[in-house]
């Protein structure tokens, strides 16, 4: 590894190299056993891991699975202090795992940060769940009976997470799925691999001092689509949690399904905005720029549909350009700089092959989509966001590509606006920005946004932790992180308990044979 990731990992107070993680900074990424992973910030090799191998899976899953007959034992409250301490270790060094997140993933420093925030809440809230994992006592219609449930720990959870947060959304599975009493099988994006190990790492050194955490109750997998497929097959595996594109969520979906498993997806956004003739345009600009720019384009709930009134659309079309236009693009590691790179030449190829079809289906390039090469990085790949008006039914407007495309579309009436937003296959997040208290609640009600999240007079982009996280149709109807979320770890079992010397059935059936 280079210099400034070897001081990461000592900054980390990692003594000892991970298992997994090669010093060497040379290697051949086509190589079935290694994984190279180059920083979009340049392009340059940062490190290498050795990939797992299919055995190498299955004894991870062997290993969770043993754990799992003595952590679901444990009781909550004492498997929410194991992530107690893991949360003060993440604060102890959140600046550095934010560095390291900035290296591997390209984000600039303040999200950086706030995604490490993020695994800081996630176990905070987690602590505070371990004392709430309840189930409801209810009416019996049995005379001396009470009808209960109870939700206990399901098992071994394997979880895919994608490169954009690359240590968050573990967390928003993991930190639940260890007070809920499973075990956490991670395979993180093969783009991202480095963060997974310093997090692992920091983990492996809680549970050193934790005498109730078993050996394999938190383990990395690295690899590529060979490793997710032999952890999302495993039937000992009772959850799989991924996120990323929609294709890979149909693929996880259909073979947990075919062994009847459970999955808790997270996919594709396709996010949309609509902007009423009385939002305060100041508000709307500065929630446009930040869901449609920040993050280079590459979150799930980034902005991607604007659909605005069209008395304020040529004035809001404007302003927008001009805002872009400013924004600061480069290192993300420097200050003042709001936009970093692309994750690799990849995302630019599907970034110009859509603006190529979306000119071709009608649209017009209002500002942007050029690559930058002055003043940034060589190597790395950095890109005007791009602002494109286009008609509401063309293909493109259908798809989600994962940059900085904003696609702005005009409407005249509100519930032609609703229209326009649901009409695409994706469900994740949406806002609408308006002064007008029916307008706000008409897009909240039944009538309104088909989307797992809805907001008002805020943008698309960014979620708290004490909500559930997810959305419908093709984003995969999963919920992570707050609310209820909890229960889609642990399995549900009723409870019916006769305190009497009689044995009355329900429904009154009678069965008397003596």
């Amino acid at each position: 590894m280079p210099p400034a990731i070897c001081q990461l990992f000592d900054r980390l107070e990692i003594s000892k190299l991970p298992a997994g993680l090669i010093l060497s900074d040379t290697g051949n990424s086509t190589a079935s056993n290694v994984v190279v992973v180059r920083s979009p910030i340049d392009g340059s090799v940062i490190g290498q891991c050795r990939a797992a191998t299919i055995g190498g899976v299955a004894n991870a899953v062997s290993n969770a699975a043993e754990a799992f007959t003595t952590w679901r034992l444990v009781p909550a409250p004492k498997r929410g202090e194991l992530v107690r301490q893991f949360g003060e270790e993440l604060r102890r060094f959140k600046p550095v795992l934010a560095e390291l997140v900035t290296w591997e993933a390209g984000k600039i420093t303040q999200e950086a940060l706030g995604e490490v925030q993020e695994m800081i809440d996630i176990a905070d809230f987690a602590v505070g769940l371990s004392r709430q994992l309840h189930g409801l006592t209810i009416a019996s219609e049995r005379p001396a009976h009470r009808l209960m449930e109870q939700w206990h720990p399901l098992g071994p959870v394997g979880v895919i997470t994608a490169f954009n947060f690359p240590v968050a959304v573990w967390a928003w599975n993991g930190m639940l799925a260890i007070v809920c009493g499973d075990p956490v099988i991670w395979k993180p994006s093969e783009k991202t691999p480095m963060t997974a190990l310093a997090c692992q790492a920091i983990f492996d050194r809680v549970t050193a001092s934790f005498p109730d955490a078993p050996h394999g109750l938190s383990q990395v997998v690295i690899g590529r689509a060979d490793v997710g497929q032999a952890l999302t097959d495993d039937p000992r595996v009772p959850l799989i949690s991924a996120t990323g594109s929609v294709p890979m969520g149909r693929a996880v979906a259909q073979r947990v399904a075919g062994r009847l498993g459970r999955s808790l997806l997270e996919l594709g956004g396709n996010n949309g905005m609509i902007v009423m003739p009385s939002a305060n345009l100041d508000l709307t600009l500065r929630s446009v720029v930040f869901s449609a720019a920040g993050t280079a384009g590459q979150r799930c709930t980034t902005l991607r549909r604007l659909i605005v009134h069209r008395s304020i659309a040529d004035e809001l079309i404007k302003r927008i350009a001009a805002a872009f236009g400013q924004l600061q693009i480069g290192n993300p590691f420097d200050d003042g700089v709001l936009v970093g790179p692309l994750i690799d030449e990849h995302a630019f190829d599907a970034m110009q092959s859509a603006l190529k079809s979306a000119v071709e289906q009608g649209g017009r390039i209002v500002c942007g989509g050029d690559r930058m090469t002055n003043g940034v990085p060589a190597g790395g790949v950095y890109v005007r966001p791009a602002l494109v008006e286009i008609g509401p039914d063309v293909p493109i407007v259908h798809q989600e590509t994962f940059a900085p495309i904003l696609y702005v579309l005009r409407y005249e009436s509100l519930d032609e606006a609703i229209a326009m937003h649901n009409a695409v296959p994706q469900g994740l997040a949406s806002a609408i920005m308006t002064r007008d208290l029916q307008e706000a609640e008409l897009f909240l009600s039944p009538a309104g946004s088909d989307c797992g999240i809805a907001n008002v007079n805020i943008g698309t982009s960014g979620a708290e932790i004490g909500g559930a996280f997810g959305g419908e149709k093709e984003t995969g109807g999963g919920r992570e992180s707050g609310s209820d979320s909890w229960k889609t770890y642990m399995r549900r079992a009723t409870n019916t308990i006769n305190y009497s010397n009689d044995l009355p059935l329900a429904q009154g059936i009678r069965f008397d044979i003596g």
